[in-house]
């Protein structure tokens, strides 16, 4: 994404500073880029998650059936090696359940619904469709995920940051030129990181992966940084 501002007299910018405001006086026209570059990197974290739900004449039996049911998903998962910080409950639900009298227009009580669920992260991504299927065989009524991230982003957020800075620098240099200028000083600069995002892989299977188990392709994830830079044009 590419947006270009040229004014054609002299303007004076305002950078942000940690304790004042500093004002940066430009002697020139100026030119003004938001660039942004992604650059792509193999996963290291899946995250998935695992519910169970259970229903019972009263909230009583609802809720200790899903507890009994969802017990043997969580040993399961530390049975796997999951460490205990990268597992967590994210939701438990209690509610009636009605159904519709199609003769009496009328909802009739059926009971109770309860349900659990936790998420999981695994810092082998080649081991997601075994842990899946394992989930499901200790008892898991719903599965979610798999989501894909990167732990440590650092050096493809850096890869991604020198890009987009070197392209805006270039563009702004040619505007510079087509305007009969020699150059550009930079003014000023500012930066958005955005979340990771999944991306196209054509990479198979590793051979490692039990061929019984739920196939699952890991692809790429992107890491994008947002550049925004001024540039005065000079002499």
């Amino acid at each position: 994404m590419i947006r270009t501002v040229l004014s054609l007299a002299a303007a004076s910018l305002a950078m942000p500073a940690a304790a004042a405001e500093v004002q940066v006086t430009s002697q020139g026209p100026v030119v003004e880029l938001a660039v942004t570059e992604t650059v792509k990197a193999k996963p290291d974290i899946a995250d998935v998650s695992a519910g169970v739900t259970t229903q019972a004449a009263t909230a009583v039996e609802a809720m200790r059936a899903n507890a009994a049911a969802m017990d043997r998903v969580v040993q399961r998962i530390r049975s796997l090696g999951i460490a205990p910080a990268d597992i967590q409950t994210t939701g438990i639900n209690l509610g009636a359940q009605y159904d519709y009298d199609q003769q009496t227009q009328r909802q009739v009580f059926r009971g109770y619904q309860a349900s659990n669920r936790v998420s999981v992260t695994l810092r082998d991504v080649k081991r997601t469709g075994p842990v899946l299927d394992a989930l499901v065989a200790a008892g898991a009524t719903d599965i979610g995920g798999p989501s894909f991230s990167i732990d440590d982003d650092t050096a493809p957020r850096a890869q991604a940051r020198q890009a987009a800075f070197r392209k805006a620098q270039a563009q702004a240099t040619e505007y510079a030129r087509w305007a009969g200028y020699n150059g550009v000083r930079l003014l000023s600069i500012d930066e958005a990181v955005n979340p990771v995002r999944p991306m196209p892989y054509a990479e198979a299977r590793a051979a490692s992966m039990d061929a019984k188990s739920t196939p699952v392709e890991p692809g790429l994830v992107g890491t994008s940084v947002t550049v925004a830079v001024t540039f005065e044009m000079t002499r």
